[in-house]
């Protein structure tokens, strides 16, 4: 495979290179189905009892990492509430987060206290905050954070969830969660903000994860179903024609492994669609050839 590949730039390839491309990413389905399920820790990996896996995952993250670091540390004085707060979050990963609303569901909790476990629970790398990125300067959501376990596996054995890879809502979460996770630790390193655009008027337009660099901006939408197809009015589309927003790269992850390619649309910047697992590999590749804030 050439280096120099990287997953915003795909729009740049001949089809038939694409295509020789995707073909070679086919086989990875069965392998990025289970790194959903157990995650990517080696000796869970190589574990081949994934019921193990999960109960050791679920054993480290709640009894280790909750009931014991984060006690420590930050001297929480109801470790209650903390598990509380972490399986809400668990249950609403890739969702926008209502503070006020959220403190009332957890029994009125105060929110001072909420967001300081919140806070806890980022600074133990047990879930990542996704700001709102203001593209056009208005009409942007009040600010509201989307909230992310750290890893889909972490998720699925915090709450137990039993033939995920079956049910289309989960695997949606999982995938956005996965997809947001990997872009956040590729730019880690750099001063690229990672959040998410959205509109309260007209539908709400959304782009689920937006990458803002000193210069131009990548755009993410997670499409992980049996049709991807975006309307012309959609927010990447809009925000993939505008010169003003200085797109440097439009991608549609997909789940289907023939589903790639530039979409129909006529925009500045080609829309792409890319299968999840084609997605990851890529963007692990970039990582591992050095392509800092390169995506």
């Amino acid at each position: 495979m050439d280096d120099g590949i990287r997953p915003a730039q795909l729009y740049r390839l001949q089809q038939s290179d694409l295509t020789n491309l995707m073909t070679k990413f086919s086989s990875l389905q069965q392998h990025f189905n289970r790194y959903l399920v157990v995650g990517g820790f080696p000796e869970l990996a190589l574990s081949s009892d994934d019921t193990l896996s999960q109960r050791m995952l679920r054993e480290d993250v709640v009894d280790k990492v909750i009931k014991r670091d984060i006690l420590t540390l930050f001297n929480v004085r109801n470790p209650l509430q903390l598990e509380k707060v972490f399986l809400y979050l668990c249950m609403n990963s890739s969702n926008l987060i209502n503070i006020s609303a959220m403190a009332k569901e957890l029994d009125s909790m105060n929110k001072i206290t909420l967001l300081n476990y919140i806070r806890f629970l980022k600074e133990a790398n047990l879930i990542y905050i996704s700001d709102p990125i203001g593209i056009d300067g208005k009409g942007i959501l009040k600010r509201k954070p989307k909230i992310y376990v750290a890893d889909a596996a972490i998720r699925n054995a915090v709450l137990m969830l039993e033939d995920v890879i079956t049910d289309p809502n989960e695997m949606g979460i999982m995938v956005e969660t996965t997809v947001y996770k990997h872009i956040a630790a590729f730019y880690y390193t750099t001063n690229a903000q990672v959040g998410y655009y959205r509109k309260l008027k007209e539908n709400e337009k959304e782009v689920d994860v937006v990458v803002e660099l000193p210069a131009a901006r990548i755009l993410c939408e997670v499409k992980y179903r049996g049709n991807s197809r975006i309307p012309e009015t959609d927010a990447i589309i809009e925000l993939a024609n505008d010169e003003s927003k200085k797109t440097r790269g439009a991608l549609v992850i997909t789940k289907r492994a023939e589903d790639y390619g530039v979409t129909a649309h006529h925009t500045r910047i080609p829309v792409v669609r890319i299968p999840a697992p084609a997605f990851l590999y890529l963007l692990g590749h970039a990582e591992k050839e050095g392509y800092v804030a390169k995506m």
